[in-house]
């Protein structure tokens, strides 16, 4: 019982410190990327959906809600908003909290992800 208390507690421990790690993750950043200002990134993408080359979505609804479609379908919803460093950042209805950095390379935005993968946006709708 001991052992199952201090898993849930540490399970509990992580879900809460992601939002706060989130805020020191580093993304893989080239000298060809501009960060955008909070405002500007959140003007950028108020009441747009980015359509990236393998077909997937993320739509940055007006009410502040977010969806993420998949090429093959299946969707992810959740809240979004943007943060200093041009940093966006969604809390999933699964209350998992996902920050990426969205950058402006050869006149393109690029997703940046923590792990060290870049998505440039096709379009924007």
């Amino acid at each position: 019982m001991q052992i199952l208390n201090t898993v849930k507690w540490a399970a509990v421990a992580a879900l809460m410190a992601g939002p706060i790690l989130a805020q020191d993750q580093v993304w893989p950043d080239r000298d060809s990327d501009t960060l955008l200002s909070q405002s500007d990134l959140q003007d950028r993408l108020t009441g747009r959906t980015l359509v990236f080359f393998d077909g997937g979505t993320s739509a940055y609804k007006r009410d502040g809600t977010y969806q993420w479609t998949y090429a093959g379908g299946g969707d992810w919803h959740g809240m979004w908003r943007t943060m200093e460093g041009s940093v966006v950042c969604v809390d999933f209805i699964t209350e998992v909290t996902r920050c990426d950095r969205i950058v402006e390379s050869s006149d393109r935005l690029v997703v940046l992800t923590a792990d060290g993968q870049r998505f440039p946006v096709k379009t924007t709708e």
